[in-house]
């Protein structure tokens, strides 16, 4: 059978991954997982995201839904919870990072900056990423949780108030030295061409979606029994969400997603 992979992000931002990895693995079979009941992650706290995953992997298995790879597409949950939730499952995951490393390799001005959650922006694994590969620049550190909000309507709507985006980027106050800035939340590739204009092309913008599904398709082709078969039956990509989704572009199935320490004994 082919491979089964499910995107997890706690909205619609993981999609910007997804399409990297549908474009890869065109054969594979899909499923992409929202946690919007708590949208956005980052401003949850880290047990808050590690229970979420946790109960993520009890969902997974409860429902027998052969999943043979995990991506987890969002950087907030990734550097809060990834090494947790990989100590309770044996099913592989796959974590997004910030960009730092590449973006460190491209500067010219030697000055970089970080667009993110404030759950990623003060995380401790981003500091590992800076110290370990952006000695040679420095690192300014955005956070924005207004992005995430309309990086969903835009998504949903089509509709992108452009005014608010201005706002929130010129409240951001990105330094004007800054010549590559990192898209350290998945949501924000959404409106990467609007995020473009608004700097009049003199920036460039990076994300990790090329790279993860790299990643992706490296796993794939070196472990078994995990085989992408072009002879199978594609079928439909499944959504699944936690809250209702007021959109009729998905077809996306609601559920409930239950933490399993809580049927631990005291």
């Amino acid at each position: 059978m082919s491979a089964h992979i499910m995107v997890f992000d706690s909205g619609i931002g993981g999609t910007t991954v997804l399409e990297h990895i549908q474009q890869s693995i065109p054969h594979a079979q899909y499923s992409y997982f929202m946690d919007n009941a708590l949208l956005p992650y980052g401003a949850q706290s880290q047990q808050t995201i590690i229970n979420r995953l946790s109960a993520l992997i009890y969902f997974i298995e409860q429902h027998a839904l052969n999943v043979d790879l995990i991506v987890i597409a969002c950087n907030t949950a990734s550097t809060s919870a990834l090494s947790a939730v990989r100590q309770i499952t044996t099913i592989p995951i796959v974590g997004v990072v910030p960009a730092i490393k590449p973006a460190a390799q491209i500067t010219k001005s030697k000055h970089i900056a970080l667009l993110a959650t404030p759950a990623t922006v003060s995380s401790s694994y981003t500091d590992t990423l800076i110290n370990e590969h952006a000695t040679n620049s420095k690192v300014s550190l955005y956070s924005s949780v207004a992005l995430v909000a309309l990086a969903e309507q835009f998504f949903f709507t089509q509709s992108l108030d452009s005014n608010k985006l201005h706002s929130e980027l010129a409240r951001l106050n990105i330094d004007s030295s800054v010549d590559v800035l990192v898209l350290g939340c998945t949501h924000f590739p959404i409106f990467a061409e609007q995020i473009s204009q608004y700097f009049h092309g003199k920036v460039t913008l990076l994300d990790s979606g090329a790279a993860i599904a790299k990643r992706v398709s490296y796993l794939l082709k070196h472990s078994e029994p995990m085989v992408v078969d072009k002879a199978d039956t594609k079928k439909p990509l499944q959504y699944y969400a936690t809250a209702r989704v007021s959109s009729n572009k998905l077809a996306v199935k609601l559920v409930t997603l239950i933490d399993p320490t809580q049927f631990e004994k005291s």
